[in-house]
């Protein structure tokens, strides 16, 4: 039974026109069955059934579904939009925010020569590359060298986002920019290495060079002689037939397939560019030991190199292992980077002039004095250095015959070379000696604690090259933002007048 007030907000449903005084108006129930059409009142009854359970559940308890809740529940694995105005999430002097200023006053040209979609035109809008620039910049301030950590800290770290500026980036991107401007790069150092020379803060009186051993991407085992990798190119070569005239069936899907055929060409690619790094392997090798020449399959050009005494800490053990020979040039007064190389051999000995070389291409001039090691000294070497106006200030070494004196010039001696055994006797040469320690081993040392460089994950001479130039530039760009903070605090310090 519907109850006779409901009948009454049925008359008010219907005829009440909204109003309270007409409302409460009781309606006969004669006229309603007269005006109100069949099926417009079974539709009336239905609604006020509802409503009565509705009321009615107020009263009594309602009855709970045996089946599970339907809730919206946490997932903070989620990446959820988050209104946020970006200029504000990070501090005004952040180093974020002052490596964007000085990414946006280099000319970055050489990033942009390969971008062809342009406004109006079809295709996607491309990332641009003064994001990716500032993003790497900062990523090597802080010690990120990795590409999948990156591209993680885009979406969890508030200078990170800052810098992406509302652009989304991906792994992909990321890691294959830092590798594919090697041109580029070596641009930009140029160009930095310009402001720094022109705010005379590079010495041109002393520089130092030093080689820093960095681990490969390629592991002792990947290391073959010439007949197993021979062997191994024949397998991976087989296999790739094998795999063509394989049929499609429940074995084997076809993305399965896929899947297989290029990791088989990769194996064939491998095994082809071991075979042809092989002859530059066995150049330097005894004829005794050409047999024993080896070659990795992952990363060919890397050399198995024993760390210097410094660098056994990062070979853990003080063995043999598959790395490359950072070679950085460093100046003396301010620490500035001012040529970078990167090497598959282990031995420093050949290294100096092609240095010199890079640094009077770089600046057009070279320094007075060119601090070394004894792993550098080169008897020819330090002859054409004195020939182009550079003196060398390097470790005489022990001679075989423990009774004569190494500062002792010999009758062979070409003059530089005897004044160059002479002057390292004196106690000025020895004094000046010490910036060496005190420069270019710094450098390599923050290189190693501050940029992340224990290792590289990349493969291939040019783009480890990359990676080094990412970490000068990064180490220069900082340089020159202290120097051009300390000269803005200044002008506000003491006016624009003094200053």
């Amino acid at each position: 039974m519907i109850a006779a007030t409901q009948i009454q907000r049925a008359s008010e449903i219907k005829f009440g026109g909204g109003k309270q005084q007409e409302s409460n108006r009781s309606v006969p129930l004669d006229l309603m069955w007269k005006q109100v059409e069949e099926d417009q009142w079974k539709l009336l009854i239905s609604r006020l059934g509802a409503e009565a359970e509705e009321s009615g559940g107020a009263e009594q308890d309602s009855p709970v579904s045996s089946g599970e809740l339907r809730l919206r529940r946490v997932n903070r694995a989620e990446v959820a939009p988050i209104p946020a105005r970006l200029e504000e999430l990070i501090p005004a002097e952040h180093k974020a925010r002052l490596i964007w200023e000085e990414v946006e006053q280099l000319e970055l040209g050489g990033f942009y020569a390969h971008l062809k979609v342009v406004e109006s035109g079809p295709g996607q809008a491309a990332i641009d590359p003064q994001i990716l620039v500032a993003l790497w910049l900062y990523a090597s301030s802080e010690g990120v060298a990795k590409a999948r950590e990156l591209n993680r800290l885009c979406v969890e770290s508030l200078p990170y986002i800052w810098l992406c500026g509302g652009v989304r980036v991906n792994y992909h991107t990321l890691s294959d920019f830092r590798v594919s401007y090697g041109e580029a790069l070596d641009e930009l150092m140029t160009q930095l290495l310009g402001k720094l020379d022109g705010a005379g803060m590079i010495s041109w009186e002393n520089q130092a060079q030093d080689g820093m051993r960095v681990r490969a991407s390629a592991g002792a085992a990947s290391f073959r002689r010439e007949e197993t990798l021979e062997t191994g190119l024949a397998e991976a070569k087989k296999k790739i037939v094998e795999l063509a005239e394989k049929e499609e069936g429940e074995q084997i899907s076809a993305r399965q397939k896929a899947a297989q055929a290029r990791a088989a060409r990769e194996k064939v690619e491998g095994y082809e560019a071991a075979l042809a790094e092989m002859p530059a392997v066995k150049a330097v090798k005894k004829k005794a030991d050409k047999e024993k020449a080896r070659v990795s399959t992952t990363d060919p050009v890397s050399r198995v190199m024993k760390p210097v005494l410094s660098e056994v800490e990062v070979m853990a053990d003080g063995g043999y292992r598959p790395a490359y020979n950072w070679q950085f040039a460093v100046e003396t007064s301010h620490l500035i980077i001012t040529g970078v190389e990167v090497v598959n051999s282990g031995s420093d000995k050949g290294q100096m002039l092609p240095m010199l070389a890079q640094i009077k291409e770089r600046h057009h001039r070279l320094p007075e004095n060119w601090l070394n090691d004894g792993g550098f000294v080169n008897l020819t070497a330090i002859n054409q250095a004195a020939r182009q106006g550079v003196t060398i200030y390097a470790p005489v070494p022990e001679p075989r015959n423990k009774e004569r004196d190494r500062y002792v010039p010999l009758p062979t001696d070409p003059p530089a070379v005897a004044q160059w055994r002479e002057r390292m006797e004196t106690a000025e040469a020895k004094e000046l000696y010490k910036e060496r320690a005190a420069s270019v081993e710094c450098v390599n040392a923050q290189t190693r604690s501050q940029r992340g460089i224990q290792q590289v994950s990349v493969r291939g001479q040019a783009k480890v090259k990359c990676v080094a130039l990412w970490t000068a530039i990064t180490h220069n760009l900082l340089i020159w933002i202290k120097h051009r903070r300390q000269n803005r605090n200044k002008v506000l310090a003491t006016g624009p007048a003094t200053a």
